[in-house]
């Protein structure tokens, strides 16, 4: 199969093209700079028409996007944001309905309002974005839904990867230079690493089972501050993790969910292997990065 992967120089994009290697399959990657596959701005329609359409893949796996979630409520950069993760994702969809292939989507809870206990369902409409990362996302879902059959929308949260900064890269960091950190406590979710998650696009992308999904580590819902606890003892870190609500913590200039809860049940009644609980992918990723 030959599959063509959009922001390889990010987390996933990165292992998403290692695991099609090691799978046989023909993998052709794209970046903005162009230092890790084919350079390519997905905000410029044209560009983007000739180069899925010189390719002709069999699949996308649509990665990139504006992730900085603070930085996209700036003024000066809401229309970029907008022209990536929108304007860029329908770019990609209509190519992909012109060449008739296969589409990934990768989206995220921030879709919802964070409100609630109850895990969010894959097949749930009720969007309700708290900030503008989240709502242009939303608007690159819609995209995809209303131009193609052959898709796959995968949801995913509190992402850690080898191949770019994260949570348990900035917790590492801060547990070097500061013998106390606070950490938020109101705020639960599941984590999602890079790896495992390549693994199951990549399975999905072989079948036919298109639709809405839910992609994150197994091992329970959990709070910042029980990643951060985890990922000092596993590290074998002293540093003391003090608990503070969401509101107590401030500086965040993005409203962040407080329920980024995903049901992935769905995964599992269609056939799909799920990822690994979260402690072990985490083991796993700290040895990869040789701590």
């Amino acid at each position: 199969m030959k599959v063509f992967v959009t922001g390889v120089g990010g987390q996933l994009g990165h292992d998403v093209m290692q695991e099609l290697t090691e799978r046989g399959h023909e993998a052709i990657g794209s970046d903005l700079g162009g230092a890790c596959g084919v350079q390519l701005d997905i905000t410029e329609r044209e560009k983007v028409r000739k180069v899925i359409g010189d390719i002709r893949p069999d699949a996308v796996i649509h990665c990139a996007a504006w992730t900085a979630v603070d930085l996209a409520e700036d003024r000066e950069n809401q229309e970029k944001v907008r022209a990536i993760n929108s304007d860029g994702t329908r770019n990609i969809a209509q190519c992909c309905k012109e060449t008739d292939c296969k589409l990934i989507y990768i989206s995220t809870d921030y879709v919802f309002d964070g409100q609630g206990e109850k895990p969010w369902q894959p097949d749930c409409k009720d969007y309700q974005p708290l900030n503008v990362y989240g709502q242009t996302k939303l608007e690159g879902e819609l995209a995809v839904a209303k131009l193609l059959r052959k898709f796959f929308i995968v949801r995913i949260a509190w992402v850690f990867g080898l191949n770019g900064n994260n949570f348990i890269k900035t917790m590492l960091h801060a547990g070097k230079k500061h013998d106390t950190i606070r950490v938020v406590n109101d705020q639960i979710g599941t984590p999602t690493y890079t790896k495992d998650l390549a693994r199951l696009l990549v399975d999905m992308i072989e079948t036919e089972k298109y639709g809405y999904y839910h992609a994150t580590n197994e091992g329970g819902y959990i709070s910042w501050y029980d990643f951060a606890c985890e990922i000092f003892r596993q590290a074998d870190y002293s540093t003391k993790v003090l608990s503070v609500t969401t509101k107590e913590y401030g500086l965040s200039r993005a409203a962040r969910p407080f329920n980024s809860r995903l049901d992935r049940r769905k995964l599992v009644e269609a056939g799909f292997e799920p990822l690994p609980v979260w402690q072990d992918a985490l083991r796993r990723y700290l040895k990869e990065i040789g701590v």
